[in-house]
């Protein structure tokens, strides 16, 4: 379990460094939409007075020294860079040389909840894909289970903030086999989308207690059968007998215990009771 998680955060956090190191990153904030409301910092060579922060307005218009205001909201940064040098050369400088960056993302966002370090709003910059997302939200944590849930809101547009499985105005898009995603799965990989929540659930568990060689809690496997779950628990002890087990189960809050074989398919939250052996 702790080389597994040592492996997790290596992996995300070698993303995270890539997302933000890598020649792509600058061609990502180029491509992303400016919104409101994202802070912008614009460079004019050559004059001082209109290099600067800028804050997109609720309308959706930045403020710009003898320009007025400018429409910027639903444009890219080279598009905005293209705007003002039009504006600046028309009779106010002469070839104008304008640079344009995103200094602050506010305007689009995904959220990323449950299992993850730092569970919360992710900026959207630029091209973010899952992997991305996961390794910004401080990579997954020991308890995360084996899938994760992208869920989207139904109706585009929705700010709804972080969206739960089942509820209203919740679309499953997908559903992510993280060990899949740790090695490099790049059809999981998937872009993600302003108003996207990544869900990553808490694993369902068993217990292995009784005659077996390490008793405790294990994570739940798909199809998971009896002789699995003591394998799990590292096998039956001397005294111990695969011929005795029990499976203690809740169901609808009633506890029921009965014989297990080896075959047996285990539910989340059982308990799998190896008795000793009759001698």
């Amino acid at each position: 379990m702790k080389n597994r998680t040592m492996k997790r955060h290596l992996l995300f956090a070698l993303a995270a460094m890539l997302a933000y190191a890598s020649p792509a990153a600058a061609f990502q904030q180029a491509e992303y939409t400016v919104g409101p409301p994202d802070v912008l910092s614009v460079s004019v060579w050559g004059e001082a007075a209109m290099s600067g922060k800028y804050v997109v307005g609720a309308d959706g218009d930045i403020q710009f020294p003898l320009v007025g205001r400018v429409r910027v909201a639903g444009l890219t940064v080279r598009a905005i860079e293209a705007e003002l040098r039009s504006r600046l050369s028309d009779g106010l400088l002469k070839n104008p040389q304008v640079t344009v960056e995103v200094v602050e993302y506010r305007s689009q966002r995904v959220f990323v909840i449950g299992e993850v370090g730092t569970p919360g709003p992710v900026a959207l910059t630029g091209t973010t894909t899952l992997l991305e997302a996961l390794a910004r939200a401080g990579s997954m944590t020991d308890r995360a289970g084996g899938d994760l849930l992208l869920l989207r809101p139904a109706r585009p547009g929705q700010d709804a903030g972080p969206l739960l499985p089942g509820s209203p105005g919740t679309t499953e898009i997908r559903r992510v086999n993280i060990q899949e995603l740790q090695v490099g799965a790049v059809s999981d990989n998937i872009e993600l989308r302003d108003g996207d929540t990544v869900f990553v659930p808490r694993a369902e568990t068993i217990d292995v207690l009784g005659q077996v060689n390490s008793p405790g809690r294990y994570g739940m496997e798909k199809d998971m059968t009896v002789l699995r779950a003591i394998s799990l628990a590292g096998g039956v002890t001397r005294l111990g007998s695969t011929k005795r087990v029990r499976i203690i189960r809740i169901d609808n809050g009633k506890k029921t215990e009965r014989s297990a074989k080896l075959d047996d398919r285990v539910r989340a939250g059982d308990t799998v009771m190896v008795l000793t052996r009759l001698f």
